[in-house]
């Protein structure tokens, strides 16, 4: 064990690093750094956002299946979005603790690998029940990658940039949404070279593969974690290197780091999470994770299944759905300026009312134009507030269990999706779009008020400061 003597001194350099990645300025090394990592993201969300957009295919194809004569004895979209999601849970819950173990930057790209060879397999599949099981598998390497983004992300950017630096990069990656929705429109109702177009919308995954290294290589590790398990001389390594690209874009000297006081605590624990502050912190964020998915997926993945519901066809509600979905990167975007200026808190507070009030009125449209428009500031809504919320539930907790204690509380979104996709698909069959409506418009009510009344203020504070 380290003496007195010695304990000091890592804690004195460990604060040191943080304080000097809290000075570093807006420049160009930064905004590369951010952009390399929103990559990744974008083939996570490209992958995840499939569901809505290829089910139409495979009902056409006659893969899939509504209601009882699903595989599992419900609708086969809804059996196909519960796995995802349950995936997506075990990933998050039991193995996003790896990259607490193993770093940042290992794990973005094991995470990669995974879920780009787990899709391959699936757009192999010929039958529901080989689809959806392919699809779990997916499921658990996204899990794993979409934390693992979010705490890799908080820590690298400076405190002064840290909202605008998810806005931006939840800008990069919603532009997957699009993507996808545009592939689907274009190649779901045909079978180009004979093979079926909801299939080469998955396989376009296997692409991404070939950026894998290519990220990996510009990446650095995260020095705060590196800090955090005593690898000092590794941290001041990449940190020095990374400031001195700053220092060049910059034309000067840095500034003088603030001085901040910090622990190294090597190995994070489950039982960290609930000691205080962080118990009370991660309670808040299960109640949030559990409702937010519900507005968010209840409409994100059954967007053009709701136009259906509305009265369009098929080819018709894949395009009005690919209109729709250009406000899931406009709204990062237009809100970057706003985003260091206001607390999480009330962003979060903000784009769940916007849910609210254009989620109702959306139920009462019949016109192509009401729709679209209607549709446009749910997703407009739902955009900022995903980019809020993983910008402040990665704030809430110290860098050793920060993983950790962020991936057991998102996991509960996941959760709640796998059970909300077969209530989605009861409540549309039965109550219609309308239904299914009022079950979200009343889940991001729930959202305001547990985030208004329950969470910290963050802006601008250094995590260590957040966390303590």
């Amino acid at each position: 064990m380290p003496s007195s003597y010695q304990a000091s001194s890592l804690a004195e350099r460990a604060a040191g690093i943080s304080a000097r990645i809290d000075r570093l300025p807006s420049v160009a090394t930064l905004w590369r750094l951010i952009a390399l990592l929103s990559i990744g993201g974008f083939f996570e969300l490209y992958d995840l956002f499939q569901t809505a957009y290829i089910s139409p295919g495979l009902f056409q194809a006659g893969i899939f299946q509504k209601g009882a004569e699903g595989a599992f004895g419900v609708s086969d979209q809804a059996a196909f979005a519960a796995s995802t999601f349950l995936g997506l849970f075990l990933g998050a819950s039991l193995l996003s603790p790896i990259a607490d173990r193993f770093g940042r930057r290992a794990i973005f790209t094991f995470a990669l690998i995974w879920y780009t060879a787990a899709t391959v397999m699936m757009g192999l599949q010929s039958t529901a029940m080989g689809i959806i099981l392919w699809r779990f598998v997916v499921g658990i390497g996204l899990g794993i990658e979409l934390v693992t983004i979010d705490t890799y992300l908080s820590e690298l950017v400076p405190k002064h940039l840290r909202s605008a630096a998810f806005a931006f990069a939840f800008f990069v990656q919603f532009l997957s949404v699009p993507a996808v929705a545009l592939m689907s429109w274009w190649l779901v109702p045909q079978a180009p070279f004979g093979v079926a177009g909801w299939r080469w919308v998955v396989l376009a995954s296997a692409v991404f593969a070939l950026f894998i290294w290519w990220l990996r290589k510009r990446l650095p590790e995260s020095p705060r974690w590196l800090a955090q398990q005593g690898r000092l001389d590794e941290a001041e390594q990449a940190l020095s290197a990374l400031e001195a690209r700053c220092a060049h874009d910059l034309g000067r000297p840095l500034p003088k780091p603030v001085a901040q006081s910090i622990g190294v605590e090597a190995k994070g624990r489950f039982t960290d999470i609930w000691q205080p502050p962080y118990g009370r912190r991660a309670l808040m964020l299960i109640v949030f994770n559990i409702f937010q998915a519900i507005g968010f997926f209840g409409f994100g993945n059954w967007l053009p299944a709701l136009l259906n519901g509305q009265g369009m066809e098929t080819a018709h509600s894949l395009g009005y759905a690919f209109i729709i979905t250009l406000a899931y990167p406009l709204g990062p975007l237009l809100c970057m300026g706003l985003a260091n200026r206001l607390e999480n808190k009330w962003g979060i507070v903000g784009s769940a009312l916007l849910t609210v009030i254009f989620g109702s009125l959306f139920a009462y449209q019949d016109s192509a134009f009401g729709l679209v428009a209607c549709g446009v500031m749910v997703t407009f809504a739902n955009a900022w507030l995903t980019f809020s919320y993983h910008a402040y539930q990665s704030e809430m907790f110290p860098t050793h269990i920060r993983a950790r204690a962020v991936g057991f509380c998102y996991s509960f979104s996941r959760l709640s999706t796998v059970f909300s996709s077969l209530l989605i698909g009861f409540f549309l069959d039965h109550w219609g779009t309308p239904g299914v409506l009022g079950f979200i418009v009343a889940s991001m009510a729930i959202v305001m008020l547990t985030i208004a009344l329950f969470g910290p203020r963050t802006r601008n504070l250094a995590l260590e400061d957040i966390a303590h």
